[in-house]
């Protein structure tokens, strides 16, 4: 790790190699053609056409996707304090995909979601001197990503280009930076007290139903109210957002959600459930998917997560309209059909205490009565 350095983006590259650990997946040169050495393990959200003709529209096509697919490991440019982290490690608040692409490759493109990495054709790096999930993050990089702050003179040599890479590779909004405490990461978030709030309190909810979720608890960073959460992907066990899934099974020409339910309709139904009776609005296709496992297999989803936009559609019994349904259906409707198809499987009691305001627990008890009544219909 000692030689690790962000590095200038290439302005005359010649050739990229795509990498999954230290196994070389695939290469493209600056030409747009380019070589699959491993199509099983190719990231799911990344296409690359490999013929050897010299048709400019394929060629076009692989350098645009290889752009699109770098871009979509950095940090996006509407999150909040996305400028300021930019600015912290030395990168261009880029506006294309290209700009961001080489924003992503000045950190060879590394994740905390995976193991997936770039480099060029002429530099000496393994996996083992990038691996993020084997080496620290830098707790100054967390004022950045949290509270906005610019860094200094005196604690900007406090950070290089593996502790911040941890965090521009974290999708999302809200303010969130990845700390680690006695060798595990952890996952913090802000936003406003609100948001910390519902994600709390959803979690709690959420613990009482046989669902595999992650949990959220209570935390502070510089005097500020946070959600704290331990991250859930590895080296062996990486993350595959359904967005992505969505690609795989398009280029197949395999129905999605009869895919989906294949692999885990448990999880697939307990989660339009959850979802449901926390009024969540925030279910979009790059917060929930699949493991990959070490064979880059699709397994099972991974445990559900992100409830920081939970009971905003309390506004009537019916809740939004569902993001995780193949119809165009209520979140009522969603759940409903659920419950029919593996029950409501709640394990524990939920203790109206826990709700600050009367109209919330109102709200929720109401339509946890209503999945208990078609749960006794079943």
């Amino acid at each position: 790790m000692n030689n690790f350095t962000i590095r200038k983006p290439e302005k005359n590259w010649k050739k990229f190699f795509i990498m999954r650990k230290d196994t070389m997946v695939a290469t493209i040169r600056e030409d747009g053609t380019c070589t699959i050495y491993k199509k099983s393990l190719m990231p799911y959200n990344l296409y690359l056409d490999d013929i050897e003709d010299d048709d400019i529209t394929v060629k076009v096509d692989n350098i645009n996707n290889f752009y699109y697919w770098c871009s979509s490991r950095v940090l996006t440019l509407d999150r909040k304090f996305a400028k300021e982290i930019l600015n912290s490690i030395g990168a261009l608040q880029a506006s294309t995909d290209k700009e961001r692409a080489f924003i992503s490759i000045t950190y060879h493109s590394v994740s905390l979601t995976d193991c997936y990495w770039v480099k060029c054709n002429n530099e000496k790096v393994t996996f083992s001197d990038i691996n993020l999930f084997k080496h620290s993050l830098s707790n100054s990089f967390a004022d950045v990503s949290l509270c906005g702050r610019q860094f200094t003179v005196q604690n900007s040599e406090l950070i290089d280009g593996k502790e911040a890479a941890g965090d521009v590779g974290t999708a999302g909004v809200a303010p969130k930076a990845w700390i680690r405490e006695n060798g595990v990461f952890y996952l913090l978030k802000d936003g406003d007290s609100r948001d910390v709030e519902a994600e709390l309190l959803a979690s709690k909810i959420i613990g009482c139903f046989k669902i595999d979720y992650v949990p959220y608890e209570e935390s502070t960073f510089s005097n500020v109210k946070v959600s704290k959460s331990k991250i859930i992907s590895s080296e062996d066990m990486c993350l595959v957002p359904i967005e992505y899934v969505e690609i795989y099974c398009r280029n197949k020409e395999i129905n999605l959600f009869d895919f989906i339910k294949k692999k885990d309709s448990y999880s697939y139904y307990m989660m339009n459930i959850v979802d449901y009776l926390v009024g969540n609005t925030d279910r979009h296709w790059a917060n929930w998917g699949f493991y990959a496992d070490s064979k880059n297999k699709l397994t099972k989803l991974y445990p559900l997560m992100d409830f920081n936009k939970s009971f905003l559609s309390y506004e009537t019994v019916d809740g939004t309209i569902c993001q995780t349904t193949e119809k165009r259906i209520s979140q009522r409707d969603a759940a409903i059909e659920a419950v029919k198809k593996i029950g409501l499987n709640q394990i524990k009691d939920i203790d109206p205490n826990w709700f600050n305001d009367s109209k919330t627990r109102e709200m929720f008890f109401k339509r946890l009565n209503i999945l208990k009544n078609e749960e006794i219909k079943k």
